[in-house]
């Protein structure tokens, strides 16, 4: 089921957008069928979780932190995690450049963007980021390579909504691409969309979307 379910959503996605298999909650058995289906890149939402998973599966895995990141946490990720998608304040990204800087290693990671009604979700107000990116962050940050952005729209049944959730922070990315990045094709991606509302997004530009439930099923929550 894990295998057919990856060839299905990958036949029927654009050239060029990245699908990130959300495996949180789920046993690296699980993982191996999707690694064997020719899976290579995961997320996760808990750094405990995510360090056991990278030590016990493939090196090639390329593993994608999506969760709310805690500031203690980020030193157990830094040495290995492929890409940060949730990186909600400047506070997280001054302590990202202290431990990359300690590990001698540069950090990808995409700025979250609060785009939701909900308030239980994290991110810049885009105000916020624009005056990040407007700065001297490169200087700041030397060892953060920012690619791009993320963001979680309102869980509703209000397509219209979600739409223009979407086509908000596609804007925004697009702004920003082209005033703060126009010399640094690294800022490239646009994550955003889940198992219930990814083929919105990806009409709204997502070039990466993350997708749980619709690949593995029904999470399995530990007790």
């Amino acid at each position: 089921m894990i295998a057919e379910a990856i060839q299905q959503i990958q036949h029927n996605l654009p050239e060029g957008v990245c699908l990130v298999a959300v495996s949180k909650y789920h046993t690296a058995d699980d993982i191996m069928k999707a690694y064997r289906a020719g899976q290579r890149d995961f997320g996760e939402n808990h750094v405990q979780e995510l360090v056991q998973k990278h030590a016990q599966l493939p090196d090639d895995i390329r593993w994608h932190f999506i969760g709310h990141l805690q500031t203690n946490k980020v030193k157990l990720l830094v040495p290995f995690v492929y890409l940060v998608q949730s990186v909600d304040s400047a506070r997280l990204l001054e302590c990202l450049e202290r431990h990359a800087s300690e590990a001698g290693r540069r950090v990808s990671c995409l700025l979250q963007i609060h785009i939701a009604r909900e308030e239980t979700k994290f991110g810049f107000a885009p105000d916020e980021c624009r005056a990040l990116l407007q700065g001297d962050w490169r200087q700041q940050f030397p060892h953060i390579d920012v690619q791009g952005l993320m963001g979680m729209a309102t869980n509703t049944a209000d397509t219209a909504q979600v739409a223009a959730e979407f086509e908000g922070l596609h804007a925004l990315f697009m702004e920003l691409k082209n005033n703060c990045f126009d010399q640094d094709p690294g800022f490239r991606y646009l994550s955003m969309g889940m198992t219930h509302d990814y083929p919105v997004a990806l009409q709204h530009g997502a070039n990466i979307i993350r997708i749980g439930t619709g690949i593995f099923g029904p999470r399995q929550y530990k007790q």
